[in-house]
């Protein structure tokens, strides 16, 4: 059998996003619960060799790009081996990180061809980073930031807004990152298993883009393109040489032209950031079977919006929420 990676709605997914852990050395509450967080023992995920065996069969039916998230990826500590494997493979290879331990890891990343990184910083405020993360990494994360782009390396940095939390300062980092010629995108907030989600604490897209729109003025501020299988709306501002896009998977998703799969680190393959169906590739794997079937059952069962939560009601239902996993147990 042949694995078959286009769903019922014709979208092909070449893209697959592997979460390498779900340890992180941050706490931020939107992504870890605070309370009760059970981390997955070490023969519970996948080992490097388990990874890159279940990789090479989604290359071999057509993946193409591979993003490496957690958790925080490096803190595994055979990240040297897995990316060295990934690298054999004809992939373009990217990495979501906090950027805490980057300095370490810069010269393994470049041998490896691991140079599209996204990473994650909520707040240009050293106290009020404390307050997210629960740790004192903000001058790190930062300096790590600037030394990325300063090597060359293609970087974004991503940011989730929360009300009365960090909402006050779009402006402010948009023009730091702007200043930086560092592309920024703001993520509107959402609801996953003890992470406390409410509509009400959501910044919506409208409400990020009237901020922009108040300081710079609509007709100024420029909409681009979207691009093939997008995941933000860009825009840019006037006279910057780099864009800034939103996030808006709950008031206006990008689920048309999705081409990702997602494999947590315990080896269950997700269709969707907020399904709660997965298919145990690990078990299969480890028991000697194919997994081609059941990567099959699960592209085909698809939905065309989010999980089938097409409206703003059925979304909103956090019993469905709570049986979803935990962000940092999905992988960022």
């Amino acid at each position: 059998m042949k694995m078959n990676l286009k769903d019922t709605h014709n979208r092909t997914h070449n893209y697959l996003r592997i979460s390498l852990t779900d340890k992180c050395n941050l706490r931020c509450s939107y992504c870890m619960p605070h309370e009760n967080m059970q981390f997955t023992p070490t023969a519970q995920q996948m080992n490097a060799t388990e990874l890159l065996a279940i990789t090479r069969h989604f290359v071999e039916a057509g993946v193409d790009k591979i993003r490496l998230t957690g958790g925080e990826p490096l803190v595994r500590k055979d990240i040297d081996v897995i990316l060295k494997g990934l690298a054999q493979l004809p992939v373009r290879l990217a990495m979501t990180t906090n950027a805490v331990t980057l300095h370490k890891h810069f010269n393994l990343l470049e041998e490896t061809g691991c140079t599209r990184l996204n990473i994650s910083l909520d707040t240009l405020n050293k106290k009020r980073f404390f307050e997210i993360t629960r740790r004192n990494n903000f001058e790190q994360v930062l300096a790590n930031i600037l030394e990325a782009k300063k090597r060359g390396f293609e970087i974004k940095v991503n940011t989730v807004l929360i009300k009365g939390t960090n909402d006050d300062e779009v402006l402010s980092l948009l023009k730091f990152f702007a200043k930086e010629e560092i592309p920024l995108r703001f993520i509107e907030f959402m609801p996953f298993k003890d992470n406390k989600w409410d509509m009400s604490k959501m910044v919506s897209e409208e409400e990020i883009l009237e901020q922009v729109y108040h300081e710079y003025g609509k007709a100024k501020t420029e909409t681009l393109a979207v691009a093939d299988h997008a995941t933000a709306r860009e825009y840019k501002l006037p006279k910057a040489k780099v864009s800034f896009g939103v996030i808006s998977s709950v008031t206006n998703p990008f689920c048309g032209s999705c081409n990702r799969l997602r494999l947590t680190s315990d080896g269950k393959l997700k269709n969707c950031l907020f399904s709660n169906n997965e298919a145990d590739l690990l078990k299969l794997f480890r028991a000697g079977e194919t997994i081609t079937p059941a990567v099959n059952l699960l592209v085909a069962k698809k939905h065309a919006v989010r999980a089938g939560m097409v409206s703003a009601e059925l979304f909103e239902n956090k019993d469905t929420h709570q049986q979803n996993r935990s962000m940092v147990r999905i992988g960022g």
